[in-house]
């Protein structure tokens, strides 16, 4: 594809309307360095200098979509913490909306908090909670999400699913159901075992672990994508019980293969230059593609947009965005 296309499917990025419905979550990172072994365990002692944090999760989805300069409307729980006070003011921070956002006191906002020392991850420490939230607080988000695609608010729906009690099957089948008829875009960067498969996706974007674990296919020797029977095995028991219109496989080092319902795959190569840290690529990939659809880009178009924001993203340590900036700073010339 020529930069002008590229180009020509960035400029709408600006109009694109996306709301983000799923598990949201904050990654907290202490930043030090070890000097000595601890006498009480042969563990290393980190000195920790220094705190940061992000958004994480569906959350970071929704920073991606604003960050490439679209809007975002965000649509998930936090709990009634400190934790989901400085989750909520980052979206705000993000420009991202979050009138939709709802406390939650049963439960705990999701944190990530991780222990680097130099560029060395050591460890992390999760607090969550997963039980399912409230059908009282999905049914409040399914009915907002709906209104706003009757109104013609919407171009996109995306669905994250981290297995953190947020997301239901009926929940994607009334709002899919709803976007299809209004012609809106839906993605779902899914997890398996989470729910039974809900049809009618626009796109489905799991990682090769996760298509065949939501496949129940074994996964083989890998090599060349196109030419690999397992994946394509496992991409045809997807698309025949899921039934997307497409099926984006991220493939790590192997770049992404796209499918539509002919499984002839479309494979796209990686783009990255240097890979320091994966957290957060995923969702990236999923934001990018959404709004490539959105502005006018073909799957094929759309999926090589995303593969190149992926490229930025994992240069970069720890869970990161990409900025519309960066993102036209690497398009083919």
């Amino acid at each position: 594809m020529s930069a002008t296309k590229f180009h020509a499917i960035l400029s709408h990025f600006p109009e694109c309307r996306i709301a983000v419905l799923g598990d949201m979550m904050l990654d907290v990172y202490l930043w030090g360095k070890v000097t000595r072994i601890s006498p009480e365990a042969p563990v290393p002692v980190v000195n920790v200098n220094r705190r940061t944090s992000c958004l994480g999760g569906a959350a970071n989805v929704m920073r991606n979509v604003a960050t490439l300069n679209a809007h975002a409307h965000a649509f998930g729980t936090v709990g009634n913490d400190p934790t989901a006070d400085e989750l909520l003011a980052s979206l705000a921070e993000n420009r991202i909306r979050c009138d939709a956002v709802e406390r939650d006191p049963s439960r705990r906002t999701t944190e990530k908090r991780r222990v680097i020392a130099g560029a060395q991850q050591l460890c992390r420490e999760d607090y969550e909670d997963v039980h399912p939230v409230d059908d009282a607080i999905r049914r409040r988000m399914v009915n907002r999400i709906v209104d706003l695609i009757r109104n013609g608010e919407l171009d996109a729906v995306i669905f994250e699913d981290y297995r953190k009690g947020m997301l239901a099957e009926w929940m994607l089948e009334e709002v899919v159901a709803e976007a299809r008829r209004a012609k809106v875009v839906t993605a779902l960067d899914p997890k398996p075992g989470s729910m039974k498969p809900v049809r009618g996706i626009t796109v489905m974007k799991p990682n090769r672990v996760e298509a065949f674990a939501l496949a129940g296919v074994e996964d083989g020797p890998g090599g060349d994508p196109a030419s690999d029977a397992a994946l394509s095995e496992a991409a045809a028991r997807l698309m025949e019980s899921w039934q997307p219109e497409h099926l984006l496989i991220s493939l790590a080092a192997q770049g992404m293969a796209l499918y539509d319902r002919s499984l002839r795959p479309q494979v796209i190569p990686t783009r990255a230059r240097e890979v320091f840290d994966v957290s957060g690529a995923g969702d990236t990939v999923t934001a990018t593609f959404a709004l490539s659809l959105v502005s006018g880009a073909t799957p094929v178009e759309a999926a090589e947009l995303a593969n190149l924001a992926a490229g930025v993203v994992v240069g970069k340590m720890g869970t990161v965005p990409v900025h519309f900036e960066e993102l036209e700073a690497v398009l083919p010339e």
